[in-house]
């Protein structure tokens, strides 16, 4: 089957690729799709939860493309701030510019709300909601997926994106950003998620 991946981020783009692909499902990007970015697209991740993003997303390219769409909201959970930066993960710090700048920016961020914190405060999860919506006017289908782990005190790797090098997690014993693509895909919050997606494609509601 084939479907649309409601996300510009590269990221993300080659994780859905990497789970999706192998398991016979063609995935295609809005540029792949001639939906090229416009400014009415900031307004589409003002939900107050990931999964109201995710839903908002996936109804939007839908619509544009005439294609099943499969749209995630994630982001990074710390418990010791309430849950920040949650869905304001990506625009945390307020940052514009290159996705690297913004991850600095919110890397950066992120170290100075937890400078000084003890190990037990700095307990957090990445969570990541996924929605798949057939059609334009189906019933979205929702999975989810969490990672647990802790922030460190210094980023440790260059691989992933985001936050990936703060987080060391608790599978792997080491952060996603020392991870390999395959070790991180096996315990990462959109993995999980993914692949829930998967096997719902696989047995489809009758």
């Amino acid at each position: 089957m084939k479907l649309l991946g409601a996300t510009r981020n590269e990221g993300k783009q080659a994780e859905i690729r990497r789970v999706l692909e192998p398991a016979g499902i063609e995935v295609i990007f809005p540029d792949q799709a001639g939906l090229w970015e416009s400014p009415s697209e900031d307004a589409l991740e003002l939900a107050d939860t990931f999964e109201g993003n995710a839903r908002r997303k996936s109804q939007h390219f839908a619509r544009l493309s005439g294609l099943p769409a499969v749209a995630d909201d994630s982001g990074l959970e710390v418990f010791a701030l309430g849950g920040a930066p949650g869905v304001r993960s990506r625009r945390w710090a307020g940052a514009t510019g290159s996705s690297q700048a913004v991850d600095a920016a919110n890397n950066a961020e992120l170290l100075r709300r937890l400078l000084g914190a003890p190990e037990a405060r700095r307990r957090a999860r990445y969570r990541c909601v996924l929605v798949y919506l057939p059609e334009t006017d189906a019933v979205p289908r929702v999975f989810e997926g969490v990672a647990p782990g802790r922030i460190l005190e210094a980023p440790r790797g260059d691989h992933g994106f985001g936050y990936d090098p703060l987080f060391l997690s608790d599978e792997l014993g080491r952060t996603f950003g020392e991870a390999t693509s395959a070790e991180k895909d096996a315990v990462s919050h959109r993995g999980q998620a993914l692949r829930a997606l998967v096997d719902a494609l696989r047995s489809p509601v009758p």
